[in-house]
């Protein structure tokens, strides 16, 4: 692929739009919170995509369905202007129910094709399990299953959904794809300077963390212990669009070359 970044002092690279994609409210704050609001200090214009409703979010029989997805909505919308975001994006496919398929690859397509954001975060789909005996819920593995799909090779390529062309949402080139919480980690982004953002933003989603006592123990037993604030990522650089009609031909190719060999 073409034209790397050079990532700055702070290990980010220098873009003008991201875009995080997560499956519910909460999500990109408590996988990269940090890094949202370290990107945002930096100028960058950072955009959240939430992909399901957020409807199942709660074990509250008092609380109805609808007025939970609107709660969590305005919690997800509160916790982005914390971090210093620009704005939310919702899909709202059913909570609990996501799946890898040809409408939902379509519509985080259409938001790249959109927003056309240079740099993309979304979680591992290869993590099941995190220590502690904790289950990576399936509607963050489809995500990420979804996102990387998305990104190569669908946002790219105009054969792909085409019926988008007629919306006047033209290929885009990702150029940074940035898998949070990885099976394999190859970055991480120091977050101390902006634990507390990333607190204060978490806290927002009032209707999963309560009053947050339990997380502000957790932050302050952390720091008391010396231990730093740390996001890791599997970072994949995918490069710009290729320089030349010739090169745009060859990497078509390719990518076709890659689908008929699976």
């Amino acid at each position: 692929m073409t034209d790397s970044y050079t990532l700055n002092s702070a290990g980010l690279p220098p873009v003008e739009r991201a875009l995080a994609i997560f499956a519910h409210p909460d999500d990109p704050e408590f996988f990269v919170g940090g890094t949202l609001a370290l990107l945002a200090q930096q100028g960058v214009e950072v955009h959240v995509l939430i992909v399901t409703d957020g409807a199942k979010g709660s074990d509250d029989r008092t609380v109805s369905r609808d007025r939970l997805v609107t709660l969590r909505r305005d919690e997800q919308r509160e916790a982005t202007r914390r971090l210093g975001g620009h704005q939310v994006h919702f899909l709202d496919f059913p909570d609990g129910e996501l799946r890898h398929s040809h409408e939902t690859v379509r519509a985080v397509v259409r938001q790249l094709r959109w927003l056309r954001p240079e740099l993309v975060l979304s979680g591992d789909p290869q993590r099941f399990f995190y220590e502690g005996g904790f289950i990576n819920h399936a509607d963050h593995r489809a995500v990420g299953a979804i996102t990387i799909d998305a990104v190569f090779p669908a946002a790219r390529n105009f054969r792909y959904f085409p019926e988008l062309l007629a919306e006047g949402l033209e290929p885009w080139y990702v150029r940074e794809l940035w898998l949070a919480a990885p099976f394999h980690a190859n970055h991480e982004i120091a977050t101390d300077a902006v634990a507390d953002v990333r607190l204060h933003a978490i806290l927002a989603h009032q209707s999963q963390v309560g009053d947050g006592e339990q997380l502000r123990s957790w932050y302050e037993e952390q720091r008391s212990r010396g231990e730093p604030f740390v996001e890791r990522f599997h970072r994949v650089e995918l490069g710009g669009p290729p320089h030349t009609a010739s090169e745009e031909i060859h990497q078509l190719l390719e990518e076709e070359g890659e689908e008929e060999g699976h």
